[in-house]
């Protein structure tokens, strides 16, 4: 088993193109830690550093305490997965499983012996005298695995193995995956852009955006408290409803989020409060699941919206309902554009102290608050928009309203989500 450490480490590719910007990881052995983000986000360049496909351009790599810079992808004791499975279409099942042990000159009677047992966990010892082309996809992506496994490396790198599958075969793969690395115990950085990979398979998760860390910690960690409003956003499975209110303390007898044509209030009893009241007269981003929001009766008190019902949609198991409010969306906000930046290509852009510091706390264990703390300023213009914001409301196995009926929606406080206008979340202070 094998630490695997990223102290400030950035890659750029020839021309300038920022794909990795000053990346500050840790994973733990025997951890399985989930790389996420949108496509184009550097993860895939993230795991090709790691496996020495591709150069570092600045920062460190440490694997086992070793520092691994330069070292040729054949000593780092690392395999890797890829999308494709990348398999010999020369050589059968059992050729592909045993190339490594060959490689290494193994001995043929342990090879033969653990080509059977791997084979069998993997639930393909029927294909072992077959070629690649006459298998599953499903079945390429197990032999690739295999092929991974057969040597007992210190680090599996897998770069989204599953995303070429049909749903049902992911699922089936995705818990033969969990089991299989738990029941080894080795050290996996796993790539997707698939949050219920995510969520399902991690023991932590690093949420990425344009290079940069947006949050990291556990799965219940960054969902139910996301450091930044991109994680957030990204972590839900339906849209998460982003709105923009200003902050007022009536009287300082409560705090009031004022989205204009509705307001809801918040009590000093609330944690985050007095955090919330740092930016009295001044606008925040407020994200709302859908699940924290419900249908409300006309007498009824409680903190609510109302609004006219757009439409719904049915999912099967359940409806969602959209709902006019008429408060203006919130954009995203993320990090500026790698290629618009100037000064990161070496390294004097005059924030390399906080980038050092922010090393020091995520080495340390620190995670979501680090990530955070470093979240860039976003593009101009970010809060607010023209967008028409529809409130999107989880109604259950029945819809409840009709499409045009006027609605109130129940909100539950302690479920909102407070982010500065930056999208860093507002943390309620320290004891």
């Amino acid at each position: 088993m094998s630490t695997v450490v990223l102290d400030n480490v950035t890659k750029v590719y020839p021309g300038g193109y920022l794909a990795v910007d000053r990346m500050s990881l840790r994973a733990d052995e025997g951890e399985l830690l989930v790389l996420l983000g949108p496509s184009g986000c550097g993860k895939s360049t993230l795991l090709r550093m790691i496996a020495g496909l591709e150069e570092i351009t600045n920062g460190d790599l440490w694997l086992g305490g070793k520092l691994a810079n330069h070292l040729a992808p054949r000593d780092r004791d690392v395999a890797m997965v890829f999308q494709n499975g990348a398999l010999y279409p020369h050589r059968t099942v059992r050729g592909n499983l045993s190339f490594p042990l060959e490689i290494a000159k193994a001995d043929p009677n342990l090879v033969r012996e653990r080509v059977v047992e791997l084979s069998r966990a993997l639930h393909i010892d029927e294909t072992l005298d077959r070629r690649p082309g006459t298998l599953s996809g499903g079945q390429r992506q197990r032999v690739a695995m295999g092929r991974a496994i057969v040597r007992q490396p210190s680090i599996f790198l897998m770069d989204e193995p599953l995303s070429n599958l049909d749903a049902g075969m992911r699922t089936e793969l995705r818990m033969e995956i969990s089991s299989l690395v738990r029941a080894l115990g080795v050290t996996t950085i796993y790539v997707t852009h698939d949050q219920i990979e995510a969520l399902t398979l991690a023991d932590r998760i690093a949420i990425m955006n344009r290079g940069v860390l947006q949050d990291i910690g556990s799965p219940a960690q960054v969902y139910n408290d996301p450091a930044t409003a991109f994680t957030a956003a990204f972590l839900s499975s339906q849209q998460l409803n982003l709105l923009s209110a200003t902050v007022r303390t009536p009287q300082n007898q409560y705090i009031l989020l004022d989205f204009g044509p509705h307001q809801i209030t918040m009590p000093w009893t609330d944690p985050r409060a007095y955090a919330v009241s740092q930016h009295t007269g001044s606008q925040i981003i407020v994200g709302i699941r859908p699940d924290a929001l419900a249908p409300m009766p006309e007498k009824a008190e409680a903190p609510s919206f109302f609004g006219r019902v757009r439409t719904l949609e049915y999912h099967g198991h359940e409806w969602l309902a959209y709902v006019e409010v008429g408060i203006p969306a919130v954009t995203v906000p993320e990090p500026p554009d790698p290629t618009q930046r100037n000064g990161h290509v070496n390294g004097t852009n005059g924030t390399a102290s906080k980038a050092k510091s922010m090393v020091r706390r995520l080495l340390s264990g620190s995670s979501s608050e680090s990530a955070a703390a470093a979240t860039p300023p976003p593009l101009p213009g970010t809060l607010g928009g023209h967008r028409r914001a529809d409130l999107i409301v989880r109604l259950g196995a029945r819809p409840y309203w009709r499409a045009g009926e006027h609605a109130r929606v129940a909100v539950d406080v302690s479920r909102l989500m407070l982010f500065t206008q930056t999208g860093a979340r507002i943390d309620p202070p320290r004891r």
